[in-house]
C-alpha cells in the first residue's frame, strides 16, 4: 500500500527580498541578507520549500543606551557612543545585520540634523560590511527630513528603510525609489491596515517585491499573543494567493522585550524568576521564536547572548 502524500500544498509564496549591495552590485557590503521564498507554513521545511533561513539584526542607534536594561546595556557600554564602533562589533558578534535605529533625530533624545544622521550612516557604512537596516523616529516632520537624506548617503547600498505608513509614506518611498533601497511598511496590528499600506505604497510606484511589512509587535507577556494571531493570519492568506500579503516581516523585538518586567527585574524583587543575566536574553529569544513560527523572516534584536541562542535554536528547527 503507498503511503499517501500528506504534505500541506499552497498556491502562493513569500516574496523573496535581498538587503545589501556587494561590490558586483555596486555596492561595498562584504555580504548581503535574503529573506522570505517560503512556500509554506514558517518553519515547515519538510513539506515546503524554506530556501532563506531568518535572518536577525542587531539594533544600535545614535541617541546612546539610556534606557536600555542593564542586561542589553553592558555589551555594548564601550562603543555606545560611537555608532561605527558599535556596527563593527555587532558584525564580530556575528548578527546577519545592522539596524540602526535614528533617535538621536527625535526632538526630546537631542534633535540630530538630517545631516548629523547621514554622517552617522556613512560611518556605519564604512565600519562594517553588514547590511544596514535604518529606521526613523516615527514623528513625521523629523522622518521626512532626516530619511531622505540618509537615504542618499547609502544610495547604491540596498538599505532596509523605515517606516512607511498609512498617512506617511510618499517621501520616503521616493527617497527609496531613487537610492535603490527596500522599504519597511509598518501597520499598528491589522492584517487590513497591513494591506492598505501596500497598495498606498504600489500606487506611488514601489514594488510589492521590495516591500517588508513591520507589523509592529509587543514581547512574550505583553501583547505578544495578539501579533503572533495577525501575523499568522497574514501568512496564510499570502500561501493562499494574496499578493498584497506576500511580503516578508520584520519585528523590532529587543526595544520590546526591554520593556517588560520578566526581562528587566532583579533577582531582589522576584527572587524566584532566578538571574537576570540568564532571563533577560532568553525572554528575548522565547520572544523572537514564537513570531519566527508565526512568520517572521527578519528580528531586531539587542542582545548578542539572545542573538547566539537564536542561532542555535534555529540551526535546528530548520534542520530536515
Amino acid at each position: 500500500m503507498a503511503i499517501p502524500d500528506v504534505k500541506e500544498k499552497f498556491s502562493g509564496s513569500i516574496n523573496t527580498v535581498t538587503i545589501g549591495a556587494a561590490s558586483e552590485d555596486g555596492g561595498t557590503r562584504s555580504r548581503t541578507v535574503t529573506i522570505g521564498g517560503d512556500t509554506g507554513l514558517p518553519l515547515a521545511g519538510w513539506e515546503a520549500e524554506c530556501p532563506n533561513p531568518p535572518a536577525f539584526a542587531l539594533e544600535i542607534t545614535n541617541a546612546g543606551i539610556e534606557g536600555w536594561t542593564e542586561e542589553e546595556a553592558k555589551h555594548v557600554g564601550s562603543v555606545a557612543g560611537d555608532v561605527g564602533k558599535w556596527a563593527a562589533q555587532c558584525e564580530e558578534w556575528g548578527a546577519d545585520a545592522v539596524c540602526l535605529k535614528l533617535h538621536g533625530a527625535h526632538p526630546d533624545d537631542g534633535g540630530r540634523s538630517a545631516d548629523q544622521c547621514a554622517e552617522d550612516v556613512k560611518k556605519v557604512l564604512e565600519s562594517c560590511g553588514l547590511p544596514l537596516i535604518v529606521w526613523g523616529v516615527d514623528v513625521a516632520e523629523v522622518d521626512d527630513v532626516v530619511l531622505p537624506k540618509c537615504s542618499q548617503a547609502a544610495a547604491g547600498e540596498n538599505c532596509l528603510f523605515g517606516s512607511a505608513k498609512e498617512d506617511d509614506y510618499r517621501t520616503l518611498a521616493a527617497s527609496c525609489l531613487a537610492d535603490g533601497h527596500k522599504i519597511i511598511a509598518e501597520s499598528p496590528s491589522d492584517i487590513n491596515l497591513a494591506k492598505q499600506v501596500n497598495i498606498l505604497l504600489q500606487d506611488v510606484g514601489f514594488p510589492l517585491e521590495d516591500i517588508v511589512m513591520h507589523p509592529t509587535t509587543g514581547a512574550l507577556g505583553f501583547g505578544m499573543i495578539y501579533i503572533y494571531s495577525v501575523m499568522e493570519r497574514a501568512r496564510n492568506a499570502a500561501l493562499n494567493g494574496d499578493k498584497l500579503l506576500q511580503q516578508p516581516i520584520t519585528v523590532s523585538i529587543g526595544e520590546q522585550t526591554g520593556r517588560v518586567k520578566e526581562a528587566k527585574a532583579s533577582e531582589e524583587e522576584y527572587p524566584t524568576w532566578g538571574s537576570r543575566a540568564i532571563r533577560a536574553p532568553l525572554w528575548e529569544a522565547a520572544t523572537a521564536v514564537g513570531l519566527l513560527e508565526a512568520g517572521a523572516s527578519l528580528c531586531v534584536l539587542r542582545n548578542p547572548e539572545a542573538l547566539k541562542q537564536l542561532v542555535d535554536a534555529t540551526e535546528r528547527f530548520t534542520e530536515t
